[in-house]
Formats: structure tokens, sequence, C-alpha cells
């Protein structure tokens, strides 16, 4: 609350004011000396008595206030204020405002006497109060180290009411890659900033977005997706507080790291080395035995964990996959056995800790391919999950015993180029229901399991919507149960756990340059969200694992 009050530029120094604060007390306290002995108490307390009804006039009569002024006279002013009064939020008078109030600019030295009583307050005056402002501070709850599938709570205490913000958060990936996101605020009448009930009013993102600054998260580096190779370390998010709003921001007012890890609390990491496979399994704490699932990623090669890690923190004995360009295994996927997934299947049943008698696929993009080729051929496969998978053979040539799947035809007239010179591939691949390319369609109809397809509505890559409902055309002309397909508008190619930012475009190895992935960076971190709870609720209701 502010009494209106007149201009006054003169008196704005606030180091002025205290000047002049002093100099009228110390001349007041020589006029005492001078005035004798027996005067000086009297007149000295009625000077500091004087200051403090000031103070108190200045800030208002509320009991629950405690009361201080800035400068060198605040300690003695402060004590001199009635003993007695609670503590509560503590309020600051300008200098000028305790002068004006005190009448002590308006007194001259022989007039010591008209000091008696309380100073006299005009409606409208130059009297103001403002409230004392904390440092301020960001907490994340929950406290502590968490996984980067869960959601925390950001919250900045201790700042001006309805004080303009920007928030930045940014990381370092394991290469060295730096990502950003920003986003603008402004406190509440409080000084306080919650972003699970703050809008943000612009900046990377806007609305409601409590998990805004980790999903909105872009990289410096142009085509660079975030990965995580080492599931072992954290990823470190730096949080900052900084005053005011763009186009750039003021001082720094906080900071807080938060720490995101990709291996749940007592979650176990075992190699495997087994004959031909080469894979990585993750053991939920306790005994078990767990629901087993299979984890196959993409085109790119290696062995990719943190898909792996993260989900057998929710119950299950997940085993990431690698089938070429890691190891011993082949350096390119020119041609693929489906021996080497089957012999990984019966590993993984054949482990104590996993529950049978089937066991789940997880497959992303070439991975939902080959988790619908396994399906079709393979036994001991119970439900699978596919996000945004093909229902023809791509890239390589496959092989299982006597049977050949070519790679379906490409057709590089078809690609399109983007405004910002990205490839649009969608259209690139020939359809798999015509003319030669037929010998390339995966039988899905022989698959004896229970399907779950994810869709990205905006997936660039290929036609996952079309692959997805040709799947389920084939299964029910065959007596199949209709499979189970959850679409998402403006969510792109890569699905990932909740809270990876969207990969618009980066390279691809088998084009050989930069595409474009897809995808609104909003909608497409609520469909990671949803498809996460999607496809833990499947595979628990399916595996016969804990709902």
């Amino acid at each position: 609350m502010q009494v209106p009050r007149e201009p006054a530029p003169v008196w704005r120094s606030s180091r002025a004011q205290e000047v002049l604060l002093q100099s009228v007390v110390l001349c007041g306290l020589f006029q005492c000396w001078r005035l004798g002995e027996s005067s000086r108490g009297t007149i000295s307390a009625l000077l500091i008595g004087r200051l403090s009804a000031a103070v108190s006039s200045c800030l208002g009569p509320s009991p629950g206030r405690q009361f201080a002024t800035r400068g060198p006279l605040s300690s003695s002013l402060l004590h001199s204020v009635p003993r007695g009064l609670p503590s509560g939020p503590k309020m600051v008078a300008s200098s000028l405002a305790v002068l004006r109030a005190s009448g002590l600019c308006q007194v001259g030295l022989r007039s010591w006497a008209r000091l008696q009583g309380p100073p006299q307050l005009r409606p409208g005056g130059w009297i103001t109060w403002t409230p004392a402002r904390m440092a301020a501070t960001v907490s994340v709850e929950p406290a502590g180290p968490c996984c980067w599938d869960e959601p925390v709570r950001i919250a900045v205490r201790g700042l001006a009411p309805e004080q303009p913000v920007t928030l930045r958060a940014s990381l370092r990936d394991e290469k060295g890659a730096l990502f950003r996101a920003h986003a603008r605020y402004c406190a509440d009448a409080g000084g306080q900033l919650d972003l699970a009930r703050a809008p943000a009013l612009g900046g990377s993102f806007a609305g409601l977005e409590p998990m805004g600054l980790l999903w909105a998260l872009q990289p410096d580096r142009p085509f660079w997706r975030l990965t995580k190779r080492d599931v072992q370390t954290p990823l470190a998010v730096e949080l900052e507080v900084l005053d005011g709003h763009a186009p750039e921001p003021g001082q720094l007012l906080a900071r807080a790291l938060l720490e995101r890890r990709f291996l749940p609390p007592g979650v176990r990491r075992q190699p495997v080395r087994a004959g031909r496979v080469r894979a990585t399994l993750f053991l939920p704490p306790g005994p078990g035995p767990f629901p087993g699932i299979m984890d196959i990623f993409g085109v790119g090669g290696g062995l990719l964990e943190y898909r792996a890690s993260l989900l057998a923190g929710k119950g299950f004995a997940v085993m990431a996959l690698a089938y070429y360009n890691y190891d011993d295994l082949p350096k390119s996927m020119d041609t693929l056995h489906l021996e080497y997934f089957e012999e990984a299947v019966n590993y993984l049943i054949s482990r104590p800790e996993v529950k049978g008698p089937g066991i789940g696929l997880l497959g992303h993009s070439k991975g939902g391919e080959l988790g619908l080729t396994m399906t079709s051929f393979l036994k001991g496969i119970t439900a699978a999950v596919i996000i945004n998978g093909s229902i023809a053979n791509v890239g390589g040539t496959l092989r299982y015993k006597d049977v050949t799947l070519p790679p379906v035809g490409v057709n590089r007239s078809r690609i399109k180029m983007t405004k910002e010179g990205f490839a649009d591939i969608v259209d690139a691949l020939n359809s798999p229901l015509e003319g030669p390319d037929q010998k390339s369609l995966i039988p899905v109809e022989r698959s004896e399991c229970t399907f779950l397809f994810l869709v990205g509505q905006d997936d660039h890559n290929w036609k996952s919507e079309f692959y997805a409902n040709e799947a389920s055309k084939r299964l029910q002309a065959q007596g199949k149960a209709k499979p189970q397909i959850i679409c998402y508008p403006e969510a792109g190619h890569y699905i990932e756990p909740p809270y990876f930012p969207l990969c618009r475009a980066s390279l691809h190895a088998l084009v050989g340059g930069p595409v474009f992935w897809g995808g609104e960076p909003r909608a497409h971190a609520a469909a990671q969200v949803d498809a996460w709870q999607q496809l833990q609720t499947f595979f628990h209701k399916h595996l016969g694992g804990e709902s």
C-alpha cells in the first residue's frame, strides 16, 4: 500500500537522506550539550522519541510489524521502537520519510521544545513505505536428484510483488553440446512464483507448463539430438532467475542445479555377452521375477540404454538390445538375420528374474519395424508396443531361415526441402502394397501377440499412421483381435520418455544429411508424457505385472 505523494526528485538519493538525517541528529545532540547537563537527557529522549514515532508513523500502526530504517542509523532507531511488538514482516522506512514525519527538516535549532508529541501526518503527504526485499531463492520439489522422467515442481520465493523475471534452463550433454530454454514470468502479489500455477508469458514456450523449461530445451548446435549413452551418470540442469524480461534480462537473482538421473534407485545394470547377444539388462530392486521387456531402438546403431533403465524403475526387467555398429556386431545393417533376435528373446526368457511364459517388445522407428517382424516369425512374445514403426522392411535385407524380405524401394525425387533447408522424406518410400515392393511387406497377420501402436500424426520420417492402420486391417482380416492404436496430433517421429526435448531435425544415417522429423514442441511433450504411461499400463496388463 502507498499513500499518494508529490514528486520530490531532489530527495531521491538514499545516501543524501542518510547524511541529512545524521546531520540533524548530531545538531540536536550538540544543542543538548549547550543547554547543560540537566536538560540533555530530556531533549535527547525527545529527539530519539520523535524519530522513533516518525518511523512508526511512516510504516503504519500495525502491531504485527517489525520496524527498521535503511542506513547507519538503523540500529539506533530500531532499538528506540517501543518494546513488546510481535515479530512480523520487516518493513523499511526511507530516511526522508522519517525526517518529514518527524518535522526535523522544518525545525530550527532553537525550537526543540516543539518536538514534544507524535508527528502529525497529512493525507496526501510524501510519506511512503515499502516491503524489505529478501534474497530470492529457487526451490525444486522433490528435493535432490530425481529420474529424468519424473516431474518436479519449480518455485521462486523472495521476489517483489508482481516482479517481472526471466527463468533460464541449460544443460550440456555428454559431448559438450549446450541446450537452453527460457521463459518470462511475473511473481504474484506475495512475491512468489510457482510454475505449477503461473503461466509463462513468452520465451521458449507460453502458457501453464510446469516442466516447460526441460522439454523446451534446444541445442546451440544445428541438427543435434539429446541422447544419453552412459546411464550411470546424471545430466545437470542449471536453473537461473533473472530480473526483468527480454530482450536482455537484468541481474541474476537466484540459481539452482537440478540433477536428472537415468538409473533409478535400486535398479541393477548388468552387461550381457551371451553367445552372439550384446545387450544390457536392467533389473528392478528385489528378487523378482519381473515382467520381461526387450527394448530396440532405430537407425544409428550402438547400444542406447536410457529408455530401458528408466522403464526398469517401473517394475520391469528390461533388456536394451544392440543389433549393429556395436562391439563385435556387424558395422552396418545391410543384411540382418532374425536368428540373432531369436537368440536374444530366448536368452531373456531363460533369465530366472524374468516372469514367463512370454516377454514384451518395445520398439521405435526401425526398432518398431523389427518388433513387427519378430512377432511375425518368432515365439515367446506376448505383447508388443510399436512406436512410429513401419510394416515394410526398410534400409537393408532381412533374412530368417529360408525367408528373405528385401528393403522397400525409395524414390528420391519425392524428397522435398523445407524452408529451413531440411529434407522432408515422408513420401520417399514406395508403397509396400503395390508392385514389387509387396515383397518387403512384413506378414504381421501371422502374429499371435497383443499390440499397442503409438503414432505421432506429424511424423515426417514415414507414414506411421498409415502403417499402423494397415497392420490393424491385416490382423483383423485373419480373425485376430483389433490392436489398440493411439494417435497424437502434432507429435513428431521421436517419441521419447517424458521431458526429452523435441528433435525436429537431425542427421539421418540412411539419407546422409539432415532430415525433418516433424512435431510441435508443446503437443509433442504432452504426447511423450501420455505415451510413457500408456505403454507401462499395457505391459503390466498383458505381462502380469503390477498395474
